[in-house]
């Protein structure tokens, strides 16, 4: 029975959290919350930073002769106490983790409870030393620093088992191909005394394997494998149908269910070399967009909201999202396998940490593992987002966070998880003494240097351009509802940078309000210079596709509040500029080039033309011509011929000398099979 709605809460102190557990305690004059919810939703703990004691009062009936009873958690952010009708269960720690609690005993003692859970969720005051694993909730460039997450955030729920209960079921897709699948399966059975018993494992509703075991009393671990012949495989949407199979299993104590778990999965192959992907033997390019929360009230969103955003994700023709430095609800990844888009997972760290976080961080991990690895979208886990600074000198030097704590947590996921790549973390460059590196966080044209930058470190240092993320530029929404403008433009911009995410100094370098005569005016500049820089960097890269790129992540899909963000979509899911420029730059096929902002007059003008194609099918004829126009003439050149599957190929050059100052325009067109692909690039001639 759900154990959601309206339940009882108080700001939690000493004394209430030695007297307030109990049957005993009126709490009727309390206010009423929801669960699940955040505190911080209710009128009364708006401003709360809590520990807030919640109580829940119910009625169920007793537990029947081999009935176990328990109560689960399914998110409690970040750390809990309870009790049942004043008996102490536990100390839940995660907010995305699990907890579950067994209170057959306390059941059969009566039949009207209360369960009381005390909340806290301490905000980390030293970001250079936090202690909870939450990840971008604790430390971000888009999110109100002074929200609270905290509370009973997912749902709470009394079920009922026999007197073995599948604890955790662990299901992993170790290879896949036409012809078989291998499937391996791990449980925990938690069994109430020592006996024997019988699993059961299931596929698409079909016994395939039935073993007997002999239970200890308590916890038992077991691992097993199934083969699955002729499998329906899983694959991307780019490749093929995002097929699901559903695998149960059914712990049976006497011929009778005791329990049983059920988890949908996809039949898949992953593998990962030099950030390449292949998925079931296909080579696939990344082309991916980070997400944060959906929202900031992230248990007040509906499912449709969540699936939402990776419907958005893919029109944008986007095959890889990234939960940036967070777990997101369960929906998100529901919504990712069925519509074939792959996921890179990242566990809840980002920045520095204090050294106690590490047995919390190697626990969750784990957790996160056993509650996501199902998921045929999940491709990647990634242990640490950006565990140091991003300036090149500063990731030289070793540091706890990056050389122990990565480490460990790299090797949780690897342990429980051997089906997947692992990286121990994001944003980190090459380093003494292996030399080795991840992705690069490429900020140019935002934290410094010009988004034009990218093609000279592409050319310099093509090691360090293998996959790229973190790239993106904030835009203001056009709606400017959040913040006061009728003085404009002298604002509370310490406000508008504290609340709103707004990162003041790239500003004032790349877009500065003050040239602009009003907020519309201004709004309009910020997203037009974001659309400028994602596409230059997403056609950059892909121009060096395999050589060596593998593929790219951007910042990112939407803003989780009024803000002046990373969003391409603002908080109510409305397009700014860039969503267009976007799905241009990442169409399975493009015709691009390199093209400057600015040319001399009396210089030659100079530039190849690239067809990328990301299809895994060849192109068999098609036709490329580029327009130039300048202010006193125009001339095109014209290729024709196919092009092979998921390649990029430079299928010509232009060279001009330009004799007239003034504007000029680059236009690029391929036709054939069907399509009609097209793309520009103005520029000056002075």
């Amino acid at each position: 029975m759900t154990l959601n709605g309206r339940w009882k809460a108080r700001i939690a102190d000493d004394h209430l959290r030695r007297s307030g557990v109990g049957l005993e305690v009126d709490d009727s004059g309390w206010p009423n919350i929801d669960v699940p919810g955040h505190w911080r939703s209710h009128p009364e703990f708006a401003d709360s930073n809590g520990p807030v004691l919640y109580r829940h009062h119910f009625n169920a009936s007793e537990p029947l002769s081999g009935e176990r009873r328990w109560i689960k958690f399914d998110g409690i952010y970040y750390q809990g106490d309870a009790w049942l009708d004043g008996a102490y269960l536990g100390d839940p720690e995660g907010y995305f983790v699990e907890h579950s609690f067994d209170v057959t005993d306390l059941c059969r003692l009566a039949t009207d409870h209360v369960l009381a859970v005390e909340v806290s969720s301490p905000r980390a005051s030293d970001k250079k030393s936090k202690r909870n694993v939450t990840g971008i909730f604790d430390q971000n460039d888009f999110l109100d620093p002074l929200w609270n997450m905290g509370g009973l955030w997912r749902g709470v729920e009394l079920f009922s088992t026999g007197p073995v209960r599948i604890a955790n079921l662990r299901v992993l897709c170790r290879d896949a191909s036409e012809s078989r699948a291998h499937v391996r399966l791990h449980a925990e059975l938690d069994s109430l005394a020592s006996r024997g018993a019988l699993v059961r494992t299931f596929v698409d509703g079909v016994l395939v394997r039935a073993d007997e075991h002999t239970l200890a009393a308590g916890s038992n671990s077991l691992d097993w494998a199934i083969d699955i012949d002729n499998p329906r495989l899983w694959w991307p949407w780019q490749l093929g149908e995002a097929a699901l199979t559903d695998i149960a299993v059914e712990v049976q104590v006497d011929g009778v269910a005791s329990d049983s778990v059920s988890r949908r999965t996809g039949l898949r192959q992953v593998a990962h070399d030099n950030w390449i992907f292949t998925i079931n033997g296909e080579r696939l390019y990344t082309r991916g967009i980070a997400v944060g929360p959906t929202a900031l009230r992230m248990a007040d969103c509906s499912p449709e909201m969540i699936a939402n955003d990776v419907a958005l994700a893919r029109e944008l023709g986007m095959n890889l999202v990234r939960p940036l430095a967070h777990v997101a609800r369960p929906e998100f990844y529901d919504a990712a396998d069925a519509a074939g888009m792959l996921v890179w997972q990242d566990v809840p760290l980002y920045g520095a940490y204090a050294r106690s976080v590490r047995r919390q961080a190697v626990r969750q991990a784990r957790a996160m593992v056993d509650q996501l690895a199902h998921h045929p979208s999940i491709v990647l886990w990634c242990a640490h987002n950006q565990p140091t600074q991003p300036d090149p000198l500063h990731q030289q030097l070793p540091t706890w966070t990056r050389s122990v704590l990565d480490a460990w947590v790299r090797k949780a996921l690897s342990d429980a998880d051997d089906s997947r790549p692992v990286t121990a973390h994001s944003g980190v460059l090459p380093h003494f003494p292996k030399l080795d590196g991840t992705d690069m966080n490429a900020s140019f044209g935002w934290r410094h240097g010009s988004y034009r930058d990218i093609n000279a470190l592409a050319e310099r240092l093509p090691k360090l351009t293998k996959f790229v993320s973190g790239f993106g530029a904030q835009s203001a929404p056009s709606d400017a509802a959040f913040i006061d403008i009728k003085s404009w433009p002298q604002l509370d911009w310490d406000t508008v940078s504290e609340r709103f995410g707004m990162q003041r100094d790239a500003f004032e370098r790349f877009v500065p309000a003050s040239e602009h005569p009003n907020y519309a005016s201004w709004a309009t500049a910020t997203q037009e210079y974001q659309a400028e820089l994602l596409k230059h960097h997403i056609e950059a890269l892909r121009r060096i596709k395999y050589s060596p790129n593998g593929g790219f992540c951007f910042l990112m899909l939407a803003d989780a509040q009024p803000c002046i963000g990373y969003g391409i979509y603002d908080h109510s899911r409305v397009p700014k500029r860039a969503v267009e420029v976007v799905r241009a730059a990442c169409a399975e096929v493009i015709v691009t080039a390199e093209v400057p902002s600015e040319h001399a007059l009396g210089a030659e003008f100079v530039t190849d033309i690239h067809v990328v194609s990301d299809l895994p099918d060849a192109i068999t004829e098609a036709t490329v011509t580029a327009t130039l126009t300048w202010s006193s003439g125009t001339r095109s050149w014209a290729w024709e011929g196919p092009v092979e599957a998921d390649v990029c190929a430079k299928v010509g050059s232009i060279a001009l000398v330009i004799s007239t100052a003034g504007d000029a325009r680059l236009d690029l067109h391929l036709n054939g099979a069907g399509m009609d692909v097209r793309n520009s690039y103005e520029f000056v001639v002075r």
